[in-house]
């Protein structure tokens, strides 16, 4: 049975969109080339993109157009951060230095504990976040090469792995875990510590649709670095 027209294009943009043809803040063509592409009238092109703004994939933007969406901060416990704009915030250099890259075998335990033991290869990445040449966290990130096959030639001289992945693949769901622990001997030297220190650990997964893309698991200096989530009482139902 053949889709609606309006359905036919929400569900091709979508498709870009989740496999990363469009990527996070890049412009849609506007509603009168998507008539023209499609052959069909004003109110069928807005009908599809209305559906797509609903769904939290495009923000429409008077005058402006209308634009892939990025990921909400609201939409989750706690927003994805960019360690590099957090830094420079602050006021100081910011400098990923990477220790170690190299690529995993599919179906390794590495790959299992990680949830991506069926996307294939994966990239393994390793370094060091300094804020002022001082290190304020360290990372073991595995990223599913079938997911994003162009990270295995990124250099990372100009945005480290996290950063990298936040501009050009979008994601439909993350999962996050915090804890408090204890440096062990390989994270205090990395981040210049007494072994036993109380670092905060965060473990943080990301998928878009049923798709694995990455698993990273990072150990800030406790002192250092804090993590706030902002948020409204959850909605009563109606008569509760």
């Amino acid at each position: 049975m053949n889709l609606p027209l309006h359905e036919k294009i929400r569900s091709e943009i979508e498709a870009d969109i989740l496999t990363g043809v469009r990527t996070p803040g890049s412009r849609l063509p506007t509603e009168h080339d998507l008539m023209q592409q499609y052959g069909c009238s004003r109110m069928t092109v807005s009908k599809a993109l209305s559906a797509l703004a609903g769904g939290g994939l495009i923000e429409r933007r008077k005058r402006a157009g209308s634009f892939v969406a990025r990921p909400k901060a609201h939409s989750m416990m706690l927003d994805i951060p960019d360690l590099e704009q957090e830094i420079v915030q602050r006021g100081q250099r910011y400098r990923f230095e990477l220790s170690e890259r190299t690529i995993v075998p599919p179906g390794t335990p590495q790959a299992r504990e990680a949830g991506l033991a069926e996307e294939g290869e994966l990239l393994m990445i390793a370094g060091v976040h300094l804020a002022d040449d001082v290190p304020l966290a360290c990372e073991l990130r595995l990223v599913s090469l079938a997911a994003v096959p162009e990270m295995a030639a990124q250099p990372f001289d100009d945005d480290s792995p996290g950063a990298w992945l936040l501009k050009h693949v979008p994601w439909t769901e993350a999962e996050t875990r915090i804890a408090s622990v204890a440096a062990s001997t390989g994270v205090a030297a990395q981040l210049k510590l007494s072994v036993g220190a109380p670092c905060l650990f965060v473990e943080r997964r990301t998928w878009r649709g049923s798709e694995g893309i990455t698993q990273v698991r990072q150990h800030f200096v406790g002192s250092a670095y804090s993590l706030v989530a902002r948020f409204g009482p959850a909605k009563r139902a109606p008569g509760s």
